[in-house]
């Protein structure tokens, strides 16, 4: 699985937007200019794959061989590194049978359940139900199967499950080629060329063998002018080329010896005998018949395959048996679950109710869910749960070319004029921890000189507000500005979630803008509609959250002049020059104390007002074993969700 920096909204009052496969994903993600544009009017001319790629001719791969000095880089099983990992840490305190018996009423029992029933399986699989179908749920639906196009975490989710990509990171962040593709990776020592071998015995869904020209092919359409993608370009886009020298020998140019590099090799690939058939008659993927069949019939070289999908309601992925066997004999380990069925369930009170029920086994409680909701007999009579801090930040987004919103001042008022103390003691059930910027205080890039959490003070802001010409100058209650000529008063609309939680951390917005006689207009928008208008630009503000990628570089997609997710339309010279300093810098003190400074500079620039990093608060079912939490959730990392299992009954 690829890592990423996800989009989300879920926790106390959001809901999951996108990940990126970051080319580590789906940490990261896309570039923005001229693509809306594009996107709308479709290509002018013969589509050319990789024209966004200056000219190369690569050399002989002797020669690129014998003329560099190469550094074996870690290929592995996903399994297998997760195994390690385990091993290392303190045996569980109680059997899976006592952990299963007890309620998780604190942090002692959390970690106490956390840590039996996250181990894994046997290594032989006994007591292994390889029959057994795991129903998830998730707050999205699936918006396209297409590993370019993804843009929402229910997407990334469903590639993790039927694609695959040169590597991946564990469950502490670490990269590695995983064994189930590759077969050796090495780096230069000047780190400037990747040479890969892959495995011969990898065959996608039609019988068609996965080569080395599937990877090369995928680069090229992603670095394709007319191909509109908006979430995996950034990273991609700092590789010079990817040439297949045969079916199995891969060689990954870069363009600059970058800490970044691992992160920019990082997406799924595309079965070349079908999309290059495909993209010429239709780079935007998604407006030909073929396309639209492809929707609902993948070609997939993963451990999944589609086997059915209805649209806002689920889709479900059934093992392939030709991916852990050819030619009759077993090359890779069986997948445990035989199918995988997730289901769209955007009510988080519904979700909860069909858990309760039996009808989900899994799900993300709200923080209201996890301390009001799910302490009963009735809960605990299937199902358990689990929580562990993630580095994930809520927000509101603030569209800075908006004219309410390009005065970093009148950003500062809507930052003070927030009640933290009602957000989090009351509507998060004291459960999440007051933001204090981008990056989370565990992680190795938050800054040693970090902000102080803010506390509400409408005082200052009114103060700041009438420094930016806001003054309600014709007593009618609303502030107001003379702007192009006419006066404009102080009234815009908030984007939100249509989840209770959601709209409730927009409402609160509401009421304390209320009293600075600012017009906060909250308005619910549905998943996919949302999306689209953050990505056009086509709000003045938006509640919203990310995830952290596993390397702060991926950032520059969501706070760099012109990217694809920078939605706000933020700018600053200086945040740039960082973003690209630390892709140069390979020491980590020297690369933590430039992403530090990039999480000040943001601070001080404001283009989003901080709200909270979200505890992960999990219910799965008592029939499961095998799930870890991390900085990044249960899934968004190797093997993540492939380590799950049931046992036999």
């Amino acid at each position: 699985m690829l890592a990423a920096l996800v989009t989300l909204t879920l926790g106390c009052g959001a809901s999951e937007q996108a990940p990126s496969p970051s080319g580590d994903a789906p940490a990261s993600e896309t570039s923005a200019g001229g693509d809306s544009e594009s996107a709308s009017t479709g290509p002018t001319g013969p589509v050319v794959l990789g024209d966004m790629l200056e000219p190369f001719d690569p050399p002989p791969l002797e020669k690129l061989v014998s003329g560099n000095e190469w550094i074996d880089r870690t290929v592995a099983g996903g399994d297998e590194r997760l195994r390690e990992i385990l091993a290392e840490r303190p045996e569980p305190e109680l059997s899976v049978e006592e952990a299963l018996a007890i309620k998780n009423d604190s942090s002692e029992a959390n970690e106490k359940i956390s840590a039996a029933l996250g181990q894994l399986a046997p290594e032989d699989r006994s007591g292994v139900d390889d029959t057994a179908t795991f129903v998830r749920h998730v707050g999205g639906d699936l918006k396209t199967i297409n590993p370019l196009l993804m843009s929402s975490i229910t997407d990334f989710e469903y590639q993790d499950l039927t694609g695959i990509g040169l590597l991946t990171n564990d469950i502490e962040g670490r990269t590695f080629a995983p064994s189930e593709v590759v077969e050796s990776w090495q780096s230069s020592e000047d780190h400037l060329y990747d040479k890969f071998v892959l495995r011969d015995d990898l065959t996608w869904s039609d019988g068609e063998p996965v080569t080395a020209h599937d990877f090369a092919f995928t680069f090229k359409a992603i670095m394709t002018k007319d191909v509109i993608v908006p979430a995996v370009r950034t990273g991609p886009d700092e590789l010079r080329a990817v040439i297949a020298y045969d079916d199995q020998t891969l060689v990954v140019f870069h363009k600059a010896s970058l800490a970044t590099n691992d992160g920019n090799m990082q997406f799924y690939a595309l079965p070349k005998h079908i999309y290059e058939k495909t993209i010429p008659d239709d780079p935007m993927l998604s407006r030909s018949k073929e396309h639209s069949r492809l929707e609902d019939h993948p070609v997939v070289a993963g451990p999944y395959e589609l086997v059915k999908r209805v649209r806002g309601d689920e889709f479900v992925v059934r093992r392939r048996e030709a991916y852990y066997l050819h030619d009759g004999k077993q090359v890779r380990d069986k997948p445990f679950l035989k199918e995988v069925r997730i289901k769209f369930i955007e009510d988080f009170n519904t979700a909860l109710l069909a858990l309760v029920q039996g009808d989900i086994e899994e799900m993300m409680l709200r923080a209201e869910q996890w301390e009001t909701q799910t302490s009963d007999a009735e809960f605990y009579k299937r199902n358990t749960k689990v929580t562990q801090p993630e580095w994930t930040e809520f927000h509101f987004t603030w569209n800075v070319k908006s004219p309410f919103f390009s005065d970093p001042k009148v950003r500062w008022a809507m930052t003070y004029a927030v009640d933290y103390t009602e957000l989090i003691e009351t509507l998060c059930y004291d459960l999440y921890e007051q933001s204090q910027g981008n990056f989370h205080p565990d992680s190795w890039m938050f800054p040693k000189d970090a902000p102080e959490p803010v506390k509400q003070d409408l005082d200052r802001a009114q103060q700041l507000l009438a420094e930016a010409g806001w003054e309600d100058t014709d007593g009618d209650g609303v502030l107001d500005k003379e702007i192009g000529g006419r006066r404009v008063p102080f009234e815009f609309t908030m984007l939100t979630y249509q989840s209770e939680n959601g709209i409730a951390t927009a409402t609160l917005m509401k009421e304390s803008l209320d009293l600075l006689g600012i017009v906060c207009n909250v308005k619910p928008t549905e998943f996919t509609v949302l999306q689209q208008k953050l990505l056009d630009h086509e709000f003045e503000a938006s509640m919203g959250g990310w995830g952290s990628g596993k390397d702060p570089a991926t950032n520059v997609n969501i706070f760099g002049t012109g990217e694809g997710r920078n939605y706000g339309n933020y700018s600053n010279p200086e945040v740039d020059e960082l973003f690209e300093q630390g892709k140069h810098e390979f020491d980590p003190e020297k690369r933590a104390e430039i992403y530090g400074k990039i999480h000040m500079k943001l601070w001080e620039d404001q283009p989003y007002t901080w709200l909270f990093y979200r505890a992960g608060f999990y219910a799965y079912s008592k029939k499961l074993r095998g799930y870890n939490l991390s900085p990044w959730g249960p899934y968004y990392y190797t093997p993540g969700v492939h380590s799950i299992f049931a046992p036999a009954q």
